[in-house]
């Protein structure tokens, strides 16, 4: 049976500061016997804590988008299921008794899977189902995962009730309560390993999520929880751990390497800490890292206070990567001191499926393919976001429409009634595709794989002009004159996907051959030069509203409207309700690349 989370996080009047330390420790009488025999001679002990990171709802090799075995240009595998046997794998070389296994969060939502069971059939219902990704865990052994910001998309009862379907803790160290500031999650875990003829091991877990969730998810967790940063908190944890015995310390962080946010200066907490925590915070031995979906095998960063060197490692994402972090202990005077640590990556399709999880969750696979697979139109043409980076493509146009018709129909009747409504949308994928045919659940959540929300916020026409130019940063200042090659004109600064977004409703080129911050040109709005001090009514993502981005003004711009249904099913909806998909009720052609003036293509 699940534990409940009361078990990891055990609140004490005075503080309620929480713990969770698996393992008896000796009493202190045997402990001194232990050091005493031990201090004649030099013992040496290894441990190998496993961790994955990012996992999405990923159970299987499968990909819900295109009803097919997951298959990449990398030829990746990924999926719980081959993690399962890595890491069975893992215990039987080091010994089950030597190892421990973590995970970096990012764990209910991603997939039409996590979909399911958090909206479709949710584990929130009274009497509902255990969460697969629950079951899945626990039957592989995790011993504590930390929290990802992607935790808390489903709003935090989906999030409790998961935790509570655990066999193991949620950590979190700095996600505390809203009003009182102590720890929401369990901060750290402890398990004790014992040594023959030697005093017991003890590896203190601190678990560390991303601040950015007071952005991303502000409508289910402002006034309830606040988010304060890595370096901050491990600063203040890690001594505790070291008070309680902890013989070798890792932190698992939901935060990237680089040092850099997405979100500007909203938040002043850094987004991707992990190395500045490894840096500014002595007495960590290893960080599993999170949330930035890279492959870092091992990556080694020196301590500014100790000189020490701490290990870094991410296991790219989606369960395509098990970390590896084998620790070297030697005991000596009555105390273990870590010698050695040193990180690598163990790759899931050198694997097969372990057939264990396989049984265990076919029936809940089996009814989310039925569900993806629902037949809910019909298009008159195969549309597809292969080039809607650099091109206007229908089918981004498909998601503005919507967006436009859900947000005038919510404010139909209001003050707000009669002004314009526009929309953003980005190119999430690079692959989607609609075919002509039959149009199905599937289809439409492979144009839309995010579990966003939409809102409605009130904008000026000189606000919308900036917005769009820091959109089209996204593209790589290109000559007039020289080659295109589109593999190399996107991106621009490392800036992802979706981070560039069409606004409908304007007509405009962006001239790529001019500096950033000067590339909007003939902007135009019902085929006049756009006023800028116009009103408009922006129909945005829930991420964007709340600075997902750090795009300007919108974050700070007045909310007219918001609702909790996902944007992709608002899309099912209104094809839903058309019957027929046809381009000719969504599509134009309002923006085009330039150089100087020159269209480029």
């Amino acid at each position: 049976m699940p534990l409940n989370r009361r078990k990891f996080l055990k609140k004490s009047a005075a503080t309620g500061a929480g713990v969770a330390i698996a393992g008896a420790a000796a009493a202190p009488a045997a402990e001194a016997a232990e050091e005493k025999g031990a201090a004649q001679h030099v013992k040496r002990h290894s441990l190998t804590v496993m961790g994955t990171t990012d996992l999405h709802g990923h159970v299987f090799n499968w990909d819900y988008f295109k009803d097919a075995e997951y298959a990449d240009k990398a030829g990746n595998a990924m999926g719980l299921a081959r993690i399962s046997t890595l890491v069975e794998q893992v215990r039987k070389e080091k010994g089950r008794c030597n190892t421990l296994l973590l995970d970096a969060g990012d764990t209910i939502q991603g997939t039409p899977l996590t979909y399911y069971y958090a909206k479709v059939d949710p584990i929130t219902a009274k009497g509902g189902p255990v969460h697969p990704m629950a079951q899945a865990m626990n039957a592989i052994g995790y011993d504590a995962a930390a929290l990802g910001n992607h935790e808390f998309n489903y709003g935090i009862e989906t999030l409790r009730k998961f935790e509570d379907q655990l066999d193991f803790p949620l950590l979190g160290a700095n996600a505390v309560d809203a009003r009182t500031l102590k720890p929401a999650f369990p901060p750290y875990y402890v398990k004790t390993f014992h040594v023959p003829g030697a005093k017991p091991v003890k590896v203190g877990v601190l678990g560390l999520t991303n601040p950015g969730i007071a952005i991303w998810d502000k409508a289910y967790v402002q006034g309830k929880l606040k988010f304060e940063g890595l370096e901050e908190q491990a600063a203040k944890w890690v001594p505790k751990l070291k008070a309680l015995g902890a013989d070798v310390v890792v932190v698992s962080a939901h935060s990237g390497t680089s040092g850099t946010s997405s979100y500007g200066d909203q938040v002043p907490y850094v987004e991707n800490a992990a190395v500045n925590v490894a840096k500014q915070v002595p007495g960590i031995d290893a960080i599993l890292v999170g949330h930035a979906h890279l492959e870092i095998p091992e990556l080694k960063v020196t301590n500014d206070r100790t000189g020490k060197t701490v290990v870094l490692s991410e296991p790219l994402c989606y369960a395509e990567r098990l970390t590896l972090f084998d620790i070297e202990l030697v005991f000596s005077k009555g105390r273990w001191t870590v010698e050695s640590v040193s990180a690598s990556l163990r790759d899931s399709k050198t694997v097969a499926d372990d057939p264990k999880i396989t049984k265990l969750l076919g029936d809940e696979h089996a009814k989310v393919v039925a569900y993806v697979n629902q037949v809910v139109g019909r298009a008159t043409d195969t549309l597809t976001t292969v080039d809607a980076r650099y091109k206007d493509a229908p089918i981004i146009d498909l998601i503005t429409k919507v967006q436009e018709d859900v947000v005038k129909a919510a404010l139909a009747g209001t003050e707000y009634a009669a002004l314009p409504v526009v929309a953003q949308a980005s190119p999430f994928s690079r692959t989607s595709e609609i075919p002509a045919g039959d149009v199905t659940i599937r289809d439409l959540s492979g144009l839309y794989v995010y579990d966003n929300t939409l809102v409605a916020k009130l904008m000026t026409g000189a606000q919308l002009r900036a917005y769009l130019e820091y959109s089209a940063e996204y593209y790589v200042q290109t000559a007039a004159g020289t080659a295109v090659d589109v593999e190399k004109l996107t991106n621009a600064g490392g800036r992802p996907d979706y981070n560039y977004d069409y606004v409908s409703g304007f007509a405009y080129d962006i001239d790529v051959a001019q500096a950033a911050g000067s590339r909007i040109k003939n902007l135009t709005y019902n085929g006049a030069a756009l006023d800028d001090a116009q009103q408009f009514v922006l129909a945005v993502n829930n991420y964007r509203a709340n600075g997902g981005g750090a795009f300007p003004y919108v974050a700070t711009a007045k909310e007219l409207w918001s609702e909790s249904t996902e944007i992709r099913t608002r899309i099912a909806e209104w094809v839903t309700a058309k019957g027929v998909l046809d381009p000719k009720d969504f599509a134009s052609v309002d923006w085009k690349l330039t150089r100087d003036g020159t269209p480029v293509f």
